[in-house]
């Protein structure tokens, strides 16, 4: 869940990174007293994300700028639609326009790309899901925009639960143990309500980890035919996570072939930034 606190933080590191000494532009060229008023508008067609980001720029750089987003997360809007009104001191609203604009572009990006991701898979049971691939400090932002397009978060962090890959397997059976032994000991040492995830790369590795009570396995890069093989062999013994080779264009054959979840890096590290405007309209003060 995006909070407000984690909004207020973030946003005022952006701030700060921005406008160190303040915004020396606008204090040079623009009058104290000036107003402005402005539109956010989309250039293209989306799915909205992030409107109390975008609220949050404006509201920590002066208090006294009123925002009305006129959409919710997770809306759709056509080129031209009027997405948020911005009203106050003129200064403030061009100081906190580039912060405001980076981040809900960003995050509109994102959900419009899951909400493709996810239109893909709609006939079947798959859910499409992020992973931590995030841009480092922002993983709540992106996260969140990855909800508003449809799709699902994995673990948030690895504080959350237990995601063993290949590299972790080669250290827990080094000693010796077999691969369903190590998992066994892991697992019992975590809490019953530790969730626990193995990565397996061939057909061949299932049964072990399966034997072990695992609640998840990941199939990664498998081929069409496989992951139909894994399904099957599975069979309903654990959940199913396919990873590997995902895009728009093989997700819905991935989908088709049974699995639980897709996990789709690509949600947040190649969403590109959609084309949202502010369009500022200043009111000079009157000095007759």
């Amino acid at each position: 869940m995006l909070t407000r606190a984690t909004i207020d933080r973030v946003v005022a590191s952006a701030l700060e990174e921005d406008a160190p000494w303040g915004d020396l532009t606008s204090a040079s060229l623009i009058p104290a007293a000036a107003l402005a008023s402005a539109e956010l508008i989309a250039r293209e067609p989306g799915v909205f994300s992030g409107g109390e980001v975008f609220a949050a720029a404006f509201r920590l750089v002066d208090p006294d700028v009123r925002i009305d987003v006129l959409v919710d997360d997770g809306d759709r809007f056509a080129a031209g639609d009027r997405l948020a009104v911005v009203d106050g001191p003129a200064r403030s609203v061009l100081t906190a326009e580039r912060v405001g604009l980076n981040f809900v572009q960003r995050m509109s990006g994102i959900a419009t790309l899951t909400a493709a991701y996810v239109a893909e898979v709609a006939h079947t049971g798959a859910r499409i899901a992020d992973t931590r691939k995030t841009t480092p400090g922002l993983r709540a932002f992106e996260r969140h925009a990855v909800v508003s397009g449809g799709g699902h978060n994995h673990r948030f962090s690895l504080s959350d639960a237990v995601m063993a890959k290949d590299n972790h397997l080669a250290v827990l059976t080094a000693s010796g143990l077999s691969v369903t032994q190590a998992l066994e000991a892991a697992i019992a040492r975590l809490p019953h309500t530790t969730h626990v995830e193995v990565e397996v790369d061939r057909l061949d590795q299932i049964e072990a980890v399966l034997a072990a009570g695992v609640d998840t396995i990941m199939l990664d890069n498998f081929s069409l035919d496989d992951l139909r093989r894994g399904v099957e062999q599975i069979a309903g013994r654990a959940m199913i996570d396919a990873s590997g080779g995902v895009n728009l264009d093989t997700v819905r054959r991935i989908a088709e072939t049974g699995v639980d979840v897709i996990s789709v890096g690509a949600l947040t590290h190649a969403a590109r930034g959609l084309d949202l405007g502010l369009d500022v309209r200043v009111a000079l003060p009157d000095v007759a």
